[in-house]
């Protein structure tokens, strides 16, 4: 098949990864606004805030670095 482009696995990981980071920081955000924290003995730091911005930033970067049509 000439003229077929691969896109790489990379890429829908990063899709993934960036949809995952915002529903969980989407969540973490709306714990924070409405004060309604899950009853977990660490819920002051804030775990899903800080997961979900870590998976976008990481789903980010995939997206990016492995975009096809480069």
């Amino acid at each position: 098949m000439e003229g077929s482009r691969e896109i790489p696995i990379w890429f829908f990981i990063g899709v993934l990864l960036s949809v995952y980071g915002v529903m969980i920081l989407g969540y973490g955000l709306w714990e924070i606004v409405t004060g309604h924290l899950a009853h977990v003995v660490l819920a002051r730091l804030h775990a899903p805030v800080w997961w979900g911005a870590l998976m976008l930033l990481l789903g980010l970067f995939y997206l990016v670095r492995f975009r096809p049509g480069r």
